[in-house]
């Protein structure tokens, strides 16, 4: 059996890679390169949690996804999993920090509510003046997104995967396997796997009524020198309180604080247009943490970067079979923690050709 992947992200790396340990002949495509910087897995760090409020099922796979990692870290002989622990702050009861901590507790997963005056001082950090109660769970950190790529893509080439980079898939046929990419080669498959996040509308149209694609753009930062030791200690931030749908990674093996918030964001069918950064989007970004964090305006941005996300209307990954075909997209701006895990499933349906466990797993409804 002969398979392509379209996508060099978390997803379409970590199928490669499961494939490709169970014999499979597998190329991958990617349309630029590997790590890309304007997907959605080619930031420098995204968050790993167990917490997810009331979509249970998610929170219930985050045991199988921490397993795939740690497979994964077996094979390319790195770890790249800060195990920092993650936090919750809550600005009153029934925000999203609040919702997080139930679903925590519902579950039985670990996590401790600090006492307040304790939360001030380990992380000086927040506002005293708004937050009602921080959490902390120790499962949970930072999985180091651009190390991953380019230890993944080392791991492909060398156990025998074609790492097609800087190859873009001009059209597809979901009938006969054939390929075409936009510089004229063309090729046959005996299955196609799509992973290509933001890009998969427009390479299978029968998608757009249920995949949006966003863009949306993250800020790093400088704090100020006295909070510089408290930011380098701490644990990622999963929900900032309120009405912010904030979250925070703090500054780890060479990457940056990073804050980004649910509510930047616009649709942007093409993810190619409208990357550009505007001057104001540091600071309009900021103003969502404005109530739970202190002396922001003491904050130095010293990068903003732009993001391209799909969307189903409920947030929950879709997988979906056309003829020859299976488009993946766990790209809804929760998904990189499941990237490994998604890999190892979506093989496996490649090859004992059961596309409703992959659903069922991957919709994570149960």
């Amino acid at each position: 059996m002969r398979v392509a992947i379209i996508g060099g992200g978390i997803a379409g790396l970590s199928t490669a890679w499961a494939l490709t340990k169970s014999g499979v002949e597998t190329t991958l495509f990617e349309r630029g390169p590997i790590p890309n910087p304007l997907g959605a897995s080619g930031d420098h760090h995204r968050i790993i949690r167990r917490a997810y409020g009331s979509q249970g099922g998610y929170q219930r796979r985050i045991t199988e996804a921490y397993d795939a990692w740690a497979e994964m870290w077996d094979d390319i002989g790195q770890n790249h999993l800060v195990a920092s622990g993650f936090l919750m702050v809550s600005l009153y009861p029934g925000d999203m920090g609040d919702q997080m901590r139930q679903g925590l507790a519902d579950q039985g997963d670990p996590h401790e509510v600090l006492p307040l005056e304790e939360a001030l001082r380990r992380y000086p950090y927040l506002d005293a003046a708004s937050i009602s109660e921080v959490t902390f769970s120790p499962e949970g950190g930072a999985l180091m997104c651009r190390h991953i790529a380019e230890d993944l893509a080392t791991w492909l080439k060398t156990n025998g995967c074609e790492v097609r980079d800087h190859t873009e898939i001009r059209s597809l046929d979901h009938d006969t396997g054939d390929l075409l990419t936009a510089d004229e080669e063309r090729f046959n498959f005996d299955r196609i796997i799509i992973t290509a996040g933001a890009w998969a509308p427009g390479l299978v149209p029968q998608l757009q009524s249920e995949l949006t694609p966003w863009r949306t753009a993250v800020a790093y930062l400088e704090p100020p020198a006295d909070l510089a030791e408290a930011w380098a200690s701490s644990p990622v931030i999963l929900e900032t309180g309120g009405t912010s749908d904030g979250y925070i990674l703090p500054p780890v093996r060479g990457a940056g604080l990073k804050f980004g918030t649910g509510m930047h964001k616009v649709k942007n069918p093409n993810p190619d247009e409208n990357r550009e950064v505007r001057p104001e989007e540091g600071r309009q970004i900021l103003s969502h943490f404005t109530q739970s964090f202190a002396r922001l305006d003491e904050y130095r941005i010293t990068d903003v970067v732009s993001c391209a996300y799909t969307f189903t209307h409920d947030e929950h990954f879709i997988a979906r079979r056309f003829g020859k075909t299976t488009v993946v997209s766990a790209c809804s701006g929760h998904g990189y923690k499941f990237g490994a895990a998604v890999g190892r499933r979506t093989a496996r349906s490649i090859i004992d050709g059961d596309d409703a466990s992959l659903i069922a797993w991957i919709e994570a409804r149960d």
